[in-house]
């Protein structure tokens, strides 16, 4: 039995190894003046020890093997360093920078790659940066933590920068060349992410404002089964080999074909939208790694349920802030691009609602702050491919908040609304030197009603003109004697033309707290129009289903 043990205990010694996760590797890039923490694991109970710049740090594997220690802050160094880690084995990790570490986070615009944007060929080819280092996260959607992924890092080459995140690129580049230090940049970016799969799941259950939330996946949870997914799967493949003969019949006739290729289900419990699944496979793998701050471009998914985002969105920062352990650390965030058909005629919009609850968490929450681009998006595509601008705005919050240069970097927001004599007089923060139009010298995109709330095009005119610049706007409009309430930039997609007379465009507003349409208790609500439309097609449905029957029935006699 004492050799049987012996044994046992020296196979054991045998496979004992140490390891280490995917964000602790070659290439990595630590936080300038910062504790950077450095973990792992091996046996339980060896003792590991990490030496990097000339300080040595001793942690010992708890029961599970895990092992921590935290390294003492230094600066910025552009001179690849080494790092040496013993433990059972030894791991000796090389070309190892310190400076500006960014978290680039959200869904499809953030995902959206080099490759895919304009001048993707001069900015792949211009991507010679051995001082930027990138890495990403698979995606992996699940509700087990996971405390690894498959990654690595390396140096940004125009072999690799491709496939990287375009925002996220275009940001760490500017930060790179104003600050000139070395910049490391984790994507972890799934396109069309849901706000709450990035908030871990017992937190959501825990906070009853969302327990609507939690309500309908429970839902979906207790209904789904292997053998449906497996059958729509194989219904899918149907329907794309019909597809691709139609495709083919089409080209052989030499007629144009428009048709997009059917869509491939998704399995609900691994997709990124069910509470809590990308905080347990993409995001968790990473936190506690030394970080500056974080980027972020999301909300097209929440955008029905704007009205709820004003909580869920401020809640998944301040979670993450508190799962990170570093403080209120900076986080920015790119408002909703302007999408979709023009409006011919004023009134309520779901983005509009989203945009407002993305302004709003400004205003809740320390270091935060977001980039206006209502300039800059696509009608037809809900991914604008001019991403290095959207990048640069976001950089400018950066670089004046978090590293001291002195720039423009927020765009006008209404400051205040007077009502009188027929007309909405508004001023505006954050125009140091007045305000501006562009294209056409009337300001386009102001809404104005009265007491009966219908919303009528307003004439609006800058204080002094635009060419002076200040930054007041007089709004009115011959059809509201009496006005009460104004917006600005308040459609899905805005035909708007303020901005600073720095560049940076007017934030959208409403003066109004009339009902949201994305509030599920506005009985004209998206949600309340989507039921009754549901209804009044399953009452069709049931009724041409009726007498269908009845005429076979009739036939049969």
């Amino acid at each position: 039995m004492r050799s049987l043990c012996l044994f046992l205990a020296l196979a054991l010694t045998a496979r004992a190894e140490l390891k280490l996760p995917a964000i602790i590797g070659d290439h990595m890039v630590l936080q300038q003046k910062l504790a950077n923490p450095v973990w792992g694991w091996d046996a339980p109970g060896t003792e590991v020890t990490v030496t990097f710049a000339g300080q040595t740090k001793t942690a010992k594997a708890d029961a599970k093997g895990k092992w921590s220690v935290k390294l003492d802050a230094v600066p910025a160094n552009a001179k690849p360093a080494t790092m040496m880690i013993k433990g059972s084995s030894t791991r000796e990790l090389t070309n190892i920078l310190v400076g500006e570490v960014w978290v680039c986070s959200g869904q499809s615009n953030m995902g959206f790659n080099v490759s895919s944007t304009w001048d993707a060929d001069l900015d792949i080819a211009q991507a010679k940066h051995p001082l930027i280092h990138i890495i990403s996260v698979p995606q992996v959607g699940t509700q087990e933590i996971q405390d690894d992924f498959k990654g690595q890092w390396e140096e940004c080459t125009p072999a690799n920068v491709g496939s990287f995140t375009a925002v996220g690129y275009h940001f760490g580049r500017v930060l790179h060349e104003m600050l000139g230090v070395p910049v490391g940049l984790i994507d972890n970016a799934w396109g069309g992410s849901a706000c709450e799969a990035w908030v871990k799941r017992d937190v959501l259950e825990n906070d009853p404002r969302f327990a609507s939330i939690i309500a309908k996946w429970k839902q979906t949870e207790a209904t789904f089964t292997q053998e449906a997914f497996e059958k729509q799967l194989a219904d899918h493949k149907t329907k794309v080999a019909d597809w691709a003969k139609a495709r083919g019949e089409a080209i052989k006739a030499g007629k144009l074909f428009t048709a997009q290729a059917p869509r491939a289900p998704q399995n609900p419990m691994t997709g990124q939208h069910r509470p809590g699944n990308l905080y347990a496979g993409v995001l968790h793998p990473t936190i506690g790694y030394g970080i500056k701050g974080a980027i972020w471009y999301q909300g097209e998914s929440n955008a029905s349920r704007a009205k709820e985002y004003r909580d869920l969105f401020p809640f998944m920062i301040e979670h993450w802030r508190k799962e990170w352990q570093q403080g209120d650390f900076p986080f920015y965030w790119v408002q909703l691009a302007d999408f979709k058909p023009y409006q011919t005629e004023p009134g309520d919009s779901d983005w509009a609602e989203l945009r407002e609850a993305q302004t709003l968490t400004m205003k809740k929450l320390p270091h935060t702050g977001q980039c206006v681009i209502t300039d800059l998006g696509e009608a037809n595509d809900i991914h604008p491919k001019n991403k290095r601008d959207v990048a640069e705005r976001l950089a400018r919050w950066a670089l004046v908040n978090d590293y001291g240069q002195k720039l423009i970097y927020r765009s006008p927001e209404l400051k205040d609304a007077k009502f009188d004599g027929g007309k909405a007089l508004l001023t505006f923060d954050f125009a140091p030197s007045g305000l501006r139009t562009v294209d056409i010298d009337e300001p386009q995109g102001f809404a104005i009603c009265g007491e009966d709330k219908k919303w009528v095009w307003a004439k609006a005119s800058i204080i002094g003109g635009s060419k002076k610049g200040t930054n007041q706007i007089e709004v009115s409009s011959p059809n509201v004697p009496k006005p009460v309430a104004v917006r600005y930039a308040w459609a899905d997609n805005p035909v708007c033309n303020v901005y600073s007379a720095e560049g940076l465009p007017v934030t959208p507003f409403r003066t109004d707290d009339f009902p949201m349409i994305t509030d599920p208790a506005n009985p004209n609500s998206v949600e309340a129009q989507n039921a009754k439309r549901a209804e009044d097609l399953k009452k069709l449905m049931e009724a041409r289903k009726k007498a269908a029957e009845a005429k076979a029935k009739a036939g049969k006699k």
